[in-house]
C-alpha cells in the first residue's frame, strides 16, 4: 500500500511494535531453524521451469550430437527448431499447471500431464512443418529422438523431483505461518474454509483477538486465542510468522485501523478475509488465498524472487566493494592502531531486520575507556571523547566499511537500506521510537551501511524530533519504493554525498 495508507496508520504507539525487540534474542532454536528452512513456492517454481526448458534445450542438442554430428551442422533449421520446441514446451507447461507446489509434489497426474503437454508440442511442429513444407530440411529421426528421450528425461526428472518436495513439505518447508485475528464465526468460518484445503499449505499458529473472554471464546475453530494484537506483535518477533488474516467486517473501520496501526511495522503480509463479508466486489478485486477471497492490506515489501536478487547483488557487489576498499581498510586500522590504544574494531549492538539485535562493525573512533555502546550519549562537535583519527573517520564514514563484513559475510546487513540504531540512541532524551509512530517499520528490511535518507542530506547527528523524523520518512519511502536500479543509484550517490560533512562528527 503507498503513503496515504501508512499516514492513516501512523498514529498507532510505537511502544506496541517496539514490545517485542528486547525478547527477539530468546527465540526458541526449533522454531528459528524451521523459518530458515522455509522455501518460497514462487522461487522454487521458478527454479524448477528454467531447470526443465534447459533440460528440453539440453536433450535436443545431445541428440544432434549423438546421431547427426559430421553430417549435419547445429544451424538454421535446427537451431529454429531448437528454438520453436523450448518456446512451446515453456509455455505448454505453463498452460497445464505443472509448477504449482501441488503439481510439484504430485507424480502421477503432473506426469500425464507433463507427457500430454510435451506430445502437444511436437505434435503442434509436425502440422507447422506439414503445412510449411520443410519436412527436408529437419532430420525425422532426430525428432522422433528428441521427443523420446525428452519425455523419458522430464518424467525421471518429475520423479525425483516430486520425492524431494513430498519431503520438504512434511519437513514443512513451503508451510505459510498465519496468524488469525478475530473471533467469533467468522473466524471459524475462514479457518474451516483453510482447513478444507491442506495443499495450500496454510499453517495457523492461533488467534489474536483484543475483546475478552467474555465476547470472543478463548478457543476458535479448534485454536486457542493467543492474547490481544498487541501481543501478536510479541509473537511475531519472536517467532516467524508469514500471514495475519483479519476476519473482522469491513465495516468496523474504527477497529480495524486501530489493530493495523499495531501490525503495520511488521515484515509480514496482511489480509482482510471477504469470505463471510456481504460486500461484493468484483472477482479482479480479490487476491486468493487458495479458493478464499481476501483484500490485500499490507505486502511484506522484499519477498521471493526480489529478496533473491538483492541478497546475490549485496553479496557480490559487497564482495567487489571489498576488494577495492581494502588498501583503504587497511590504512585506516593502521591509523587507529597508532592514534589511541585498545582495539581497532568497535561492535555495537544494533536493531537488524524485525528488530532483531544484530552486532555491527565499525572502526573504533572514540578513546577505549570513553566508549558508549548503547550510544545513549549522542556524538556533538568537538565531541572530547573522539579521538583525533577517528574525527577524520567519522567526517569520510570511513569508519563504517567495516560493515561490509556483516553485508558479505553475516549476511544481516544490506549494502543499501535504512541505518541501523543503537538500542538506546535519542533524541532529546527520547527514545526513537517514541518520538516517531510507527518507526519500527524501518525494520521490515535488512539494515544498510547506506541508504535514501543519507543521500538525501539526512546524515549524522539525530539530535531533534524532526530530523529523525524525516530520516525515518525517507527509510519509508525507499522500503516501499525498493528496486535495484535506486539500490545503484544510491550507491552511485553516496560518495557525492558524503562531502557534506555539516552533520558529521
Amino acid at each position: 500500500m503507498g503513503l496515504q495508507v501508512r499516514d492513516l496508520l501512523s498514529a498507532a504507539s510505537a511502544a506496541d511494535a517496539r514490545g517485542g525487540a528486547q525478547g527477539q534474542d530468546s527465540q526458541p532454536a526449533p522454531i528459528r531453524v524451521a523459518a530458515e528452512r522455509r522455501v518460497s513456492p514462487l522461487v522454487l517454481a521458478g527454479i524448477v521451469r528454467a531447470s526443465e526448458i534447459g533440460l528440453v534445450a539440453a536433450t535436443g542438442i545431445a541428440v544432434h550430437a549423438a546421431y547427426l554430428r559430421g553430417h549435419v551442422s547445429l544451424t538454421w533449421p535446427y537451431l529454429g527448431a531448437l528454438l520453436v520446441i523450448t518456446a512451446l514446451a515453456a509455455i505448454s507447461f505453463q498452460a497445464v499447471g505443472a509448477y504449482a507446489v501441488t503439481a510439484l509434489r504430485s507424480l502421477m497426474q503432473t506426469g500425464l500431464r507433463l507427457a500430454g503437454a510435451w506430445s502437444f508440442v511436437f505434435l503442434c511442429v509436425i502440422a507447422l512443418v506439414f503445412f510449411t513444407k520443410t519436412g527436408e530440411a529437419l532430420s525425422r529421426v532426430w525428432l522422433a529422438s528428441w521427443y523420446l528421450a525428452g519425455l523419458g528425461i522430464l518424467l525421471l526428472e518429475r520423479v525425483v523431483l516430486a520425492l524431494v518436495v513430498r519431503r520438504m513439505t512434511a519437513a514443512g518447508s513451503f508451510e505459510r505461518r498465519t496468524a488469525i485475528v478475530g473471533g467469533g464465526e467468522p473466524a471459524n468460518e475462514i479457518i474451516r474454509a483453510l482447513q478444507a484445503q491442506p495443499e495450500i499449505g496454510i499453517s495457523i499458529v492461533g488467534v489474536f483477538d483484543d475483546r475478552d473472554d467474555a465476547r470472543s471464546p478463548p478457543i476458535v475453530g479448534g485454536y486457542r486465542k493467543l492474547g490481544t494484537v498487541s501481543d501478536l506483535v510479541d509473537y511475531a518477533r519472536q517467532s516467524p510468522l508469514d500471514l495475519v488474516i483479519f476476519t473482522l467486517p469491513i465495516s468496523a473501520e474504527n477497529r480495524l485501523l486501530h489493530m493495523l496501526g499495531k501490525l503495520w511495522v511488521l515484515p509480514i503480509d496482511i489480509r482482510l478475509s471477504a469470505h463471510a463479508s456481504k460486500l461484493r466486489l468484483r472477482p479482479r478485486s480479490y487476491s486468493y488465498i487458495g479458493s478464499v477471497p481476501v483484500l490485500d492490506v499490507f505486502d511484506r515489501p522484499i519477498a521471493d524472487w526480489d529478496l533473491i536478487l538483492k541478497s546475490a547483488f549485496d553479496r557480490v557487489v559487497g564482495t567487489l566493494i571489498l576488494l577495492l576498499a581494502l588498501p583503504l581498510l587497511i590504512g585506516a586500522a593502521v591509523a587507529v592502531r597508532l592514534d589511541s590504544p585498545g582495539p581497532i574494531l568497535f561492535r555495537q549492538k544494533r536493531y537488524g531486520f524485525n528488530n532483531e539485535l544484530i552486532e555491527v562493525f565499525k572502526f573504533r573512533t572514540m578513546y577505549v575507556e570513553k566508549t558508549d555502546a548503547t550510544a545513549s550519549r549522542l556524538v556533538t562537535k568537538n565531541d572530547p571523547r573522539v579521538t583525533r583519527i577517528g574525527r577524520i573517520l567519522r567526517k569520510t564514514s570511513i569508519d563504517e566499511l567495516p560493515q561490509l563484513f556483516n553485508v558479505v559475510f553475516k549476511g544481516n546487513m544490506s549494502l543499501v537500506g535504512p541505518r541501523p540504531h543503537a538500542v538506546q540512541a535519542n533524541a532529546q532524551n527520547r527514545l526513537y521510537d517514541q518520538v516517531v509512530d510507527g518507526y519500527f517499520a524501518r525494520h521490515k528490511v535488512r539494515p544498510g551501511i547506506t541508504g535514501w535518507a543519507q543521500i538525501n542530506g539526512w546524515r549524522g547527528e539525530t539530535d531533534t524530533p524532526e530530523k529523525i523524523q524525516r530520516r525515518v520518512e525517507h527509510d519509508l519511502y525507499y522500503i516501499e519504493n525498493w528496486s535495484v536500479f535506486l539500490d545503484l543509484y544510491i550507491l552511485a550517490a553516496t560518495p557525492f554525498s558524503l562531502l557534506k560533512t555539516e552533520n558529521a562528527y
